[in-house]
């Protein structure tokens, strides 16, 4: 009886969980609020980034490469004479959507294999078991590289890679956390009463560890957000003149030796958000008891 009623308690998305959840976030600590209101930033330039950028995103808007920060140009210019500012909120847009479809993908495909695994156990789950092992032997950012130089550098290719790799990580918590639901009283009731792979996933399964599902996506988006910048680094990210910050440091990192802080633009706002969300996620873990289970 008492797994049942916590089940419930965790199970059904009430409006009073909501009212929780807002009632948690006006009594968050001023840091936490700050960090919201970070993130809420990036996404207004990354859903209006054709909106509220003074130029084009590729735009030639000065005949001189490397132009010091002006009022026409405020943060200068690239070395093909492109607006800084422009590809900055651009690179917003392409960066961190690229990061959220790729993780998006990562946790639906890892999350849903990991769950299988977990369920129907023997050999399926040994099978997959070591196919995700062989690819987590091998360090992500060389296997990115390695992969990428074989298939060519795009969106495409650059997301599914990503996501690919990404989503072992991800099968390998999802199979913990759903192996300890389903040796459960209820799941295995509901085994005996025939319930579907399916009807298990989405009514027993899922909303006992979307607490510490929802607290990994945020890390994991992190992760994928640091990779695509370090694959664009290092010229094998997003594709030019697609503007990207990874690619933006590099192409602007020589102007650290002339005194230039244009390079370190890019480079904080990459770490800015990266910080805003993992306070976040620790602040979740916190008011959804995850982090002690």
């Amino acid at each position: 009886m008492p797994n049942t009623i916590e089940r419930s308690s965790l199970a059904e998305p009430t409006p009073g969980r909501r009212s929780r959840f807002s009632y948690a976030l006006r009594r968050a600590p001023l840091n936490v609020k700050l960090c919201f209101a970070i993130v809420a930033v990036y996404l207004f330039a990354v859903l209006f980034a054709g909106l509220i950028a003074p130029f084009g995103e590729s735009e030639l808007v000065s005949p001189e490469p490397f132009a010091p920060w002006n009022s026409v140009n405020l943060l200068g210019t690239d070395q093909l004479g492109r607006d800084v500012l422009s590809r900055l909120i651009y690179g917003a847009r392409n960066s961190i959507g690229i990061a959220v479809v790729t993780t998006t993908i990562a946790f639906l495909l890892g999350g849903t294999l990991g769950t299988i695994a977990a369920l129907f156990r023997g050999w399926v789950d040994q099978v997959v078991a070591r196919v995700i092992d062989v690819f987590m032997a091998i360090p992500q950012l060389i296997f990115a590289l390695m992969l990428l130089s074989i298939f060519g550098t795009s969106i495409q290719n650059l997301i599914i890679i990503i996501a690919v790799l990404d989503s072992t990580r991800v099968f390998r918590l999802a199979r913990a956390l759903a192996m300890n639901v389903a040796v459960t009283d209820y799941v295995e009731a509901a085994q005996l009463r025939g319930e579907s792979l399916l009807w298990l996933i989405a009514h027993e399964i899922l909303p006992n560890i979307r607490p510490i599902l929802v607290a990994e996506f945020g890390l994991r988006f992190c992760f994928v957000f640091l990779t695509i910048s370090s694959l664009s680094f290092l010229g094998l990210g997003v594709p030019p003149p697609m503007a990207d910050w990874g690619s933006m440091v590099r192409e602007n990192a020589s102007l650290i030796t002339f005194g230039d802080l244009t390079p370190l633009v890019p480079a904080t706002a990459i770490a800015v958000i990266t910080v805003a969300i993992n306070f976040i996620v620790d602040w979740y873990l916190q008011i959804s008891g995850a982090s002690n289970g």
